[in-house]
């Protein structure tokens, strides 16, 4: 550890659709431009790598963590100016649905005004994900 003490929020919400569907559907990165509008209006495979070229931070690529049975989908975006930010998400089972928790991770430097910013993004891309699916189960 260095020493350094970073905020972070812990965003959710449940959805009433078995894990397994949350999962498939949230973690697939072509869905991404459907629910996660954080990261902008569409995402392209270039060269192995998924890049979202107008996000609303400029072109960010997304690493994800590979496909699992645990329901993660932690994923890197690198920033234009090359920063990398780790996203820890989880989809864990709530009775016969499911809860989508997002951490937010506050950056070095960031004010109390972006913080919260960031919070309201994730919490309505995840209300749109829940919105997405359960209208269509």
């Amino acid at each position: 550890m260095n020493g350094t003490t970073r905020e972070s929020r812990h965003i959710s919400i449940r959805i009433d659709r078995p894990v397994q569907d949350v999962y498939a559907y949230a973690s697939d990165p072509v869905n991404l431009p459907v629910w996660a509008h954080g990261l902008g209006d569409s995402v392209e495979k270039i060269y192995g790598e998924w890049v979202a070229p107008s996000s609303p931070m400029g072109r960010v690529v997304v690493a994800f963590a590979p496909r699992n049975t645990l329901g993660v989908f932690d994923h890197d975006v690198t920033l234009p100016s090359g920063e990398k930010v780790y996203n820890p998400v989880r989809v864990i089972a709530e009775g016969p649905g499911s809860e989508v928790v997002f951490t937010l991770r506050r950056r070095p430097g960031m004010s109390d005004a972006d913080f919260t910013r960031d919070a309201d993004t994730v919490a309505a891309d995840l209300a749109r994900l829940k919105g997405l699916l359960e209208s269509a189960g």
